[in-house]
């Protein structure tokens, strides 16, 4: 609810709006509480996957503080693109950008088990994909309607899916535990269960900025409880820098067709997202439908951000959801309030003490807060199939992309036979169910009889709003 001491109605709608420093500040924070967990979280778990990250006892376990310093400094800057904006770059609105869960399920593969040389490669997508993302502002408009809500829901809940397994593994002890009487011991599950029920709690019983920063809480409640309990080692804090720049082609950088393929395909999606994130802002902060010019450089803004993140060691960035609710919250639309939330991100990252610390959480206390994170991702991704006319078209498509997706994602041996780079690509799940349902969306008639379905459902024809007969479709 918007706060009269700010301003008045009219300037709370007005992005040009500057409120005192005294308020804007504390709101600008509120933004960075917001996103801060979900921002830093990509880093964790492509550092664990490649073999550097929690309980890897690597010694290249600081390079994971190093990317958690960049995923802040560069969710700074790209914010200040979107807020400030460069010439055509930018939607000047009050668009918080962060890293983005979306291409995990594509990373993943890429780095599994190969260590910090790995993650060469995965920069080398990130720049070409951004640059891609970028060059998609230029008709994002007319590519649309290749992805209604039945597509985008479907690649959602699938990233929801395939990373909840993540969630649980952390949970339990995380992966180089795997095998040992540690692994899913009930210490590990009380600190995970606490960060659990903490969040539960204030997203349930609470209201404004503690139900908003609920995982972010629990996270800090589940590693007081670990510090009681002896779990955490604060000796990477102590060793840490208490300051350093971003340093250009830190990992390296590799281009492999299987991550330029990979990132280019999601940034279709992830471009169509932030989409959604301007209209959002526009309609809940000020009443009114977004521009062509705000929708374009909102799109500049994604890809370019994450094509120079990428160069210093970053992940791709993208505009934040949680944010667009944030500001239909307090009802502020200024940019002002975004920017200090952004310089507030890029100070942070320009200290690897805070990387540092961030380190330090147990990957059970961490594990408990991914698994509330990544199942909000699969409602998320319910929640936009919950705007699909499910008629029987539009179940046969949603069938056969998740079925052959997700199946592809569970047994990755099925495409043993497949070269290196198309493997990664199947097997991811995602990519061959976004495929494969933007053209069976595109190429199948407007509707399917009654008997062309019922022999294969088993008889659980879904009797909802969707199988009676209409007219339209996505």
């Amino acid at each position: 609810m918007s706060d009269a001491s700010i301003g008045t109605p009219e300037q709370l709608r007005d992005p040009n709006y500057s409120p005192p420093l005294v308020k804007a500040i504390p709101l600008g924070i509120q933004h960075v509480l917001a996103m801060f967990v979900s921002n830093v979280t990509p880093a964790i778990i492509v550092c664990g996957a490649a073999g550097f990250g929690f309980g890897s006892n690597s010694p290249d376990f600081p390079q994971m503080i190093y990317m958690i310093q960049m995923s802040m400094f560069f969710a700074g800057v790209a914010t200040l693109f979107q807020s400030i904006g460069v010439g055509p770059i930018g939607a000047r609105l009050p668009i918080v950008q962060g890293t983005s869960f979306a291409f995990i399920p594509i990373m993943i593969p890429l780095v599994v088990g190969k260590g910090v040389d790995a993650i060469a490669v995965l920069m080398g997508g990130v720049v070409v994909g951004g640059l891609f993302h970028a060059f998609l502002g230029l008709f994002i408009g007319r590519i649309r309607f290749a992805l209604p809500p039945l597509v985008t829901g479907l690649v959602v809940t699938m990233i929801g899916l395939a990373l909840v397994k993540v969630g649980v593994q952390y949970a339990a002890g995380g992966v180089p535990a795997i095998g040992t009487e540690e692994y899913g011991s009930g210490l590990n599950w009380f600190m995970a269960g606490t960060v659990i029920v903490v969040t539960l709690g204030l997203k349930f019983f609470a209201r404004g900025m503690l139900s908003v920063s609920a995982v972010l809480i629990g996270l800090l409640v589940g590693y007081a409880m670990a510090f009681v309990l002896g779990q955490v080692n604060l000796g990477s804090v102590g060793s840490a820098a208490s300051f350093a720049l971003p340093n250009p082609l830190h990992f390296g950088i590799e281009f492999s067709a299987a991550a330029i393929i990979g990132f280019c395909a999601m940034s279709f999606v992830s471009a169509v997202e932030t989409v959604g994130d301007v209209s959002g802002i526009t309609k809940g902060g000020a009443g009114r439908e977004a521009t062509d010019k705000e929708i374009q450089g909102a799109t500049y803004a994604d890809g370019f951000g994450t094509a120079i993140s990428g160069f210093f060691g970053a992940l791709p960035n993208t505009s934040f959801s949680q944010n667009v609710g944030l500001i239909a919250m307090t009802g502020v639309m200024s940019r002002l309030v975004v920017t200090i939330g952004a310089l507030f991100l890029i100070v942070c990252g320009l200290i690897p003490k805070i990387g540092a610390i961030i380190s330090s959480i147990p990957i059970e206390v961490l594990g408990g807060g991914v698994i509330v994170m990544f199942g909000m991702v699969v409602a998320a991704g319910v929640s936009m199939l919950s705007d699909v006319n499910w008629n029987r078209r539009n179940m046969v498509i949603f069938a056969i992309s998740l079925s052959l997706g997700l199946g592809l994602q569970l047994e990755p041996n099925a495409m043993q036979y497949l070269p290196g780079t198309f493997k990664v690509l199947a097997t991811s799940g995602i990519l061959p169910a976004a495929v494969i349902a933007i053209v069976l969306n595109l190429v199948l008639p407007d509707e399917l009889s009654d008997e062309a379905t019922e022999e294969v459902s088993g008889g659980m024809a879904g009797h909802g709003l969707g199988s009676i007969e209409h007219d339209d479709h996505v």
